[in-house]
């Protein structure tokens, strides 16, 4: 089984941003225990800030792999982009956050991507994506 993971903006400061909400934990460590408890799965992990490229990585592995996990952080909320290119590709994709975003801030309440995704996980802090997994898994 193939899983992509990806990451968007900001998600490269975990462990040092807004630890309150986001916990003191970078995803690189937690990626590693990710591996070692899944060691059937073979990851491929990718973080970045600009939405093409995201967009460059959904198109990429999105008819090939088995399933996507998706934490768009603020493009959630705003790209129609992204959206559009989970719509296009054959993989399942499954968003995550690693906080309950209905209990933050209205802006981030709506998920613009998803109603094109196989489902969504948040609260959970990165146990989220944990749980990701083990949906694709069962």
């Amino acid at each position: 089984m193939n899983i992509l993971i990806i990451n968007g903006p900001n998600l490269n400061l975990l462990g040092v941003r807004e630890k309150s909400i986001y916990g003191s934990e970078n995803f690189e460590s937690y990626f590693a225990s990710l591996q070692e408890s899944f060691p059937d799965i073979e990851f491929t992990y990718y973080q970045s800030n600009i939405e093409g490229e995201i967009i460059n990585k959904l198109h990429k592995y999105g008819f090939d792999y088995d399933g996507i996990i998706i934490n768009a952080g603020a493009y959630t909320h705003t790209s129609v982009a992204i959206r559009d290119a989970i719509a296009g590709i054959n993989t399942p994709v499954i968003e995550v956050h690693i906080s309950n975003t209905l209990t933050r801030e209205d802006f981030r309440h709506k998920s613009i991507i998803g109603p094109v995704c196989k489902g969504c996980i948040m609260g959970f802090g990165l146990q989220s994506y944990r749980l990701a997994i083990q949906s694709f898994v069962n």
